[in-house]
């Protein structure tokens, strides 16, 4: 019996897709090829353990499965270790702080609000919680010009002052190559273990499009499904430098993932990494790769030739921020969000070096190419894209976030700024601009099939 429900769900799910353009950057889409894994014969295996010490029978053919995608990833990335068993990015960073330091030790990471993950010790995280963070920002002046954006003389005072066992380098809302060597620098100065999160740039780093933190670093951590167009899943990797620094440091990643944070892997998702890990080996995608970075430098440019401000000046990888304060006032991210998500263009709202609001309210924009470039966009495409943003834009330009909520909504009756974004998005729905632009995104749309 077909669970219709479900079913509708999934279909409308397809449409939404099809005739819209994802510009979320931590988003793409897996070939036809991963998917057809996903929903195979493992998707209903128990494996707890590793290949060749498992805890149930029956995994010879798990075990060839995850030792193929172990090689895979250690041939691509060019490492003598990896763990695929992750089931997500977080997950992923938690182990490496199991495999690598003691509750209360001190880790340092770059701040959420700076474009850092929450992984990397936020306040809110268990990263966080469990251990202590000292976490580095951007640079205070220049944020807007096109230059490594690090104030390395800080991290370095930082990480003299606080002795970390534990530095992270990598982010998730920085639109610039990462400089992994002074990071490196800094790390063997306090002997620290460094750890590069690649999870936004690993399919960039395969393609040869981003330079590699692997001669550089102890270990590298990443998601499979953002640039690198696998299953939602994660690796972790030990380099060589890593392996000289601690001999067993790629046992004890094994034993913080499994019995430390997990039990059975997911074997579906360890056969749709393996296929994606042999596409991200094909010729084919390194120009997919550059491509990616091709098309976000020419969005970026489209957008400051039309006035907005983009963190770092453009973009270097797929990945672009732009602050909007200028045009629109503090906060006003949610305005852009809502009305872009209208005409069929998803990206999200983001934080900005400079922030004036807050996280739940930023004055800035994170959008990206990954997903467009998958469904065969080109430059063409992205000076389409960008024009559309600045045209969405221009019509948002009468309104602005209120300072805050009332002290008491009912004596301020529609004047606070849930308020007010529900009006807005009335406004918005009803426009006819929008509606008209909703149809020029999504012939483009159309044109392209989603993988």
């Amino acid at each position: 019996m077909k669970d219709i429900k479900i079913y509708n769900l999934v279909r409308k799910e397809e449409k939404r897709q099809k005739e819209g353009i994802e510009l979320i950057p931590s988003e793409n889409y897996a070939s036809s090829e991963v998917r057809k894994v996903l929903s195979s014969y493992f998707v209903n295996k128990y494996s707890e353990g590793y290949p060749k010490k498992r805890y149930y029978g029956g995994n010879e053919n798990v075990d060839e499965l995850e030792i193929l995608c172990q090689e895979r990833a250690k041939k691509l990335f060019g490492v003598p270790f990896a763990n695929v068993q992750p089931y997500s990015g977080s997950p992923a960073n938690l182990a490496v702080y199991l495999a690598t330091c003691k509750p209360g030790d001190v880790v340092m990471g770059q701040a959420l609000i700076a474009g850092g993950h929450l992984t990397h010790g936020h306040s809110v995280s268990a990263t966080g919680i469990f251990y202590k963070p000292f976490q580095y920002s951007l640079k205070k002046d220049n944020v807007y010009k096109n230059n490594d954006l690090f104030d390395y003389a800080e991290i370095r005072r930082l990480a003299k002052e606080h002795k970390p066992k534990l530095i992270w380098v990598g982010a998730t809302a920085y639109p610039l190559k990462f400089n992994y060597k002074k990071f490196a620098e800094i790390a063997d100065e306090v002997g620290a273990y460094l750890a590069a999160d690649i999870a936004h740039v690993a399919g960039l780093i395969a393609g040869g499009a981003h330079p590699s933190p692997v001669p550089y670093v102890h270990i590298v951590t990443t998601t499979t499904h953002k640039t690198l167009r696998g299953p939602r899943g994660a690796m972790i990797m030990v380099t060589n430098k890593g392996l000289k620094k601690d001999p067993e440091l790629g046992d004890k990643v094994n034993k913080a993932v499994f019995p430390g944070l997990q039990g059975g892997p997911h074997d579906n998702t360890t056969a749709g990494i393996s296929v994606a890990l042999f596409e991200a080996s094909q010729p084919s995608f390194k120009k997919y790769a550059a491509q990616i970075v091709k098309n976000s430098v020419v969005l970026s440019k489209t957008l400051t030739d039309g006035g907005l401000k983009l963190v770092g000046g453009g973009s270097e990888n797929h990945l672009l921020l732009v602050n909007l304060a200028s045009v629109l006032g503090d906060g006003s991210g949610v305005f852009a969000q809502k009305a872009l998500d209208l005409v069929g263009l998803t990206l999200n709202k983001n934080t900005v070096p400079d922030e004036m609001s807050s996280p739940f309210y930023p004055s800035g924009v994170r959008l990206g190419t990954p997903a467009s470039t998958s469904r065969g966009m080109k430059e063409k495409e992205m000076k389409f894209i960008g024009g559309v943003i600045l045209e969405v834009i221009d019509l948002l330009k009468a309104y602005r976030l209120p300072e805050k909520e009332p002290a008491s909504a009912k004596a301020s009756a529609g004047k606070g700024r849930k308020d007010y974004i529900a009006k807005f998005e009335k406004e918005m729905m009803a426009n006819k601009k929008l509606k008209e632009i909703r149809l020029r995104v999504k012939k483009l749309a159309l044109r392209f099939p989603i993988p």
